[in-house]
């Protein structure tokens, strides 16, 4: 196949940004990401609400896991689609999707639709973030860019802080369905600056086809171990039939999958990416740093109810330390890119930080105050925030800009597949280790505990040493990681990257 880009894509779109112009698209791509990143905490606080009105209690966690399964399985879609067809088009496609799915959910009259509608909302959501990744590397060289993923970290902060606030106000002021007729407006002003500001996007994207049966398989295999994932220990023991039937299922989904990529023509992640060392590394580094601090934030607020007996409130506010964190280390560790040869020693120091901390709570955590553990949260925080730049950067430095859409929703999908991976592995622990087992909810947990005689301190402390192994696994790939020059153009380090 012909590898030169298509006449149209020369000249005038090639032409240099005005940081005025960067400026609006940026703006414009966070706005996108914030809304992808606002209704998954968003939901949370409007659970008990919904499931009242609605009649149908049962059912009220597949409202959460069914936008999950969505989301993390169309993401490597999306990277594909968008080198193929471009950012624009497909990021206006993302954010109609999601629309189309916000309504849906807003208008539903039963458990059953709103849970279907999530899932429409989720195909949508999945790709906005990794679309706004991805832009930002067409119109930012990889020397400059770690700068703007502190804008990234920021947008997640603020959606894990205001999520749960504006979710809870809205259903208990107003009423729930605002809480997804709140996208519209935003989702509006997203796309007119995302339709505008978009057409001066540098083109990378040629003619590709797509591998509709890779992209089958790899949905079907992410949604059978996302199920296994989140029903293990809650829904069904973890040695259940169910469960080892889901587990099966997807490996066998897998195996096929990578036998198609072996075989088809132009699989839908190309071997040249996931064979690219710099790449690999940098996945299985925000694999396992994300992850462990997904996982953190997930368990945390269930320490502080069952262990430290907050309140719900507290227990979120408990939360700002480990969220604050990451905007300051990820904004330390992008200006550092800028200015130094081996960026990879501010989040080696910053994971081995990290450790170190979380190894404090694994020893002392029952002794410390709430004040000393706030503290060690935020630098645990800190040391994983210097992390993420790094990783997205280099991967996105190590291929050539028309496969920069299919490494940055690669590295997004593995970021999302690791997350609840390890949320699993924190849940099995609790749960094991409090004597609850099938659908016992986190509720009982406390009064679980005391009738068995569990110290719950103790569980929880398991959980900080899986999390030290986390955060010791992502610090050994980012070792592995190989220091490429960061470029001041993105095609002359992906020309750098291929030739070395």
């Amino acid at each position: 196949m012909d590898q030169s880009p298509p006449a149209h894509l020369h000249g005038a779109q090639n032409k240099p940004l005005s940081q005025a112009e960067i400026r609006t698209i940026i703006v414009g791509v966070l706005l996108a990401m914030f809304l992808a990143a606002l209704d998954q905490t968003i939901i949370a606080t409007a659970l008990p609400t919904i499931g009242r009105e609605l009649g149908d209690l049962e059912h009220l966690s597949w409202i959460v896991t069914v936008y999950l399964l969505t989301s993390t399985a169309v993401t490597p879609l999306y990277g594909k689609l968008s080198d193929s067809y471009g950012r624009r088009t497909i990021m206006l496609v993302g954010i109609v999707i999601f629309i189309i799915g916000s309504i849906a959910c807003a208008l539903a009259p039963s458990m059953f639709f709103l849970i279907l509608a999530r899932g429409v909302q989720g195909i949508g959501g999945g790709g906005l973030i990794a679309m706004g990744q991805t832009i930002i590397a067409d119109i930012v060289s990889p020397r400059e860019r770690g700068r703007y993923q502190a804008y990234f970290a920021s947008v997640f902060m603020s959606s894990s802080l205001l999520g749960p606030v504006l979710g809870g106000f809205f259903a208990e002021k107003m009423h729930w369905s605002v809480i997804f007729w709140i996208n519209l407006p935003l989702g509006f002003v997203a796309f007119l600056l995302a339709h505008r500001t978009l057409k001066k996007l540098p083109r990378h994207e040629r003619p590709h086809r797509l591998d509709l049966l890779g992209a089958v398989l790899i949905v079907a295999a992410t949604v059978v171990l996302l199920l296994a994932l989140s029903w293990g220990g809650i829904r069904y023991p973890w040695g259940s039939l169910p469960i080892l039937g889901l587990v099966a299922g997807s490996l066998v989904l897998w195996g096929l999958f990578a036998l198609r990529m072996r075989l088809a023509p132009e699989p839908l992640i190309p071997s040249g990416v996931l064979h690219n060392p710099v790449v690999r590394m940098g996945v299985l580094a925000a694999c396992f740093g994300m992850g462990t601090y997904i996982g953190l934030t997930i368990y945390l607020p269930v320490y502080f109810e069952t262990v430290r007996g907050l309140s719900a409130s507290l227990s979120g506010l408990a939360l700002i330390p480990l969220m604050a964190g990451t905007v300051v280390g990820a904004t330390l560790s992008g200006q550092t890119m800028a200015r130094v040869k081996h960026y990879k020693r501010l989040p080696t120091a910053g994971l081995m930080v990290a450790i170190i901390a979380m190894g404090v709570l694994f020893l002392y955590g029952e002794r410390l105050s709430i004040t000393a553990i706030e503290v060690m949260l935020g630098i645990i925080s800190i040391g994983l925030g210097t992390l993420l730049p790094v990783t997205m950067v280099t991967t996105q430095n190590a291929v050539a800009p028309h496969q920069m859409g299919t490494a940055t929703g690669t590295a997004n999908f593995f970021r999302s597949l690791g997350g609840a991976f390890i949320v699993a592995i924190f849940g099995a622990i609790v749960l094991s280790g409090s004597g609850i087992t099938g659908a016992a909810s986190f509720e009982a947990m406390g009064e679980a505990a005391a009738q068995s005689g569990v110290n719950l301190a103790d569980v929880f402390s398991y959980v900080f040493l899986a999390a030290m192994v986390g955060f010791g696994l992502a610090l050994a790939f980012l070792l592995a990681l190989k220091e490429l020059p960061l470029r001041g153009g993105a095609v002359k380090a992906a020309e750098a990257s291929v030739a070395d």
